[in-house]
């Protein structure tokens, strides 16, 4: 499984053109967090009015493709839900990105990016996402891009010197 780093940063999102761009939410994520909330932001409002208008929910198990508008670079947007972050674990972790990743397959995605589940809020870091994710080569099986903050690039970047 190849695995890179993006910056998450939308500037350098537009850099390079990509098929899917996949957005974990947690139900009780308000406003919008990390790579969720600066799409609202470049689709002026409209994960947060689909949320308002109860055409999204959040809730462990939605998943919705929406199309990227013109101001991103993606052909298309995967909305999953989480459900609630309470108590969210290394395990829930597996779980949510084992999901995530059929889904994607499922739906013919060949290249991704991907916050991972549970970074925008903190609730797990950079490199124990990353070590979950190389520990099990099933769950993850084709390539994905992470999108990650400076210090999580910066962890990743440690921790795959590391292991080389």
């Amino acid at each position: 499984m190849a695995l890179s780093v993006l910056p998450l940063d939308l500037a350098r999102w537009d850099e390079s053109v990509r098929d899917c761009l996949v957005l974990p939410v947690f139900r009780d994520d308000r406003p919008l967090r990390g790579a969720a909330g600066l799409v609202d932001w470049r689709l002026c409002g409209k994960l947060s009015r689909l949320l308002k208008s109860e055409r999204a929910s959040a809730n462990a198990g939605e998943t919705l493709m929406l199309p990227p508008g013109r101001r991103l670079k993606f052909k298309r947007l995967m909305w999953f839900g989480l459900g609630d972050a309470k108590g969210y674990t290394d395990d829930r972790f597996r779980k949510d990105l084992k999901w995530i990743a059929g889904v994607v397959k499922n739906a013919g995605v060949s290249d991704w990016v991907l916050q991972a589940p549970g970074r925008a809020s903190g609730l797990i870091g950079a490199r124990r996402a990353v070590e979950i994710i190389l520990e099990d080569e099933q769950l993850v099986e084709q390539p994905v891009t992470l999108l990650e903050d400076p210090a999580g690039q910066k962890d990743i970047a440690e921790l795959l010197r590391s292991q080389r």
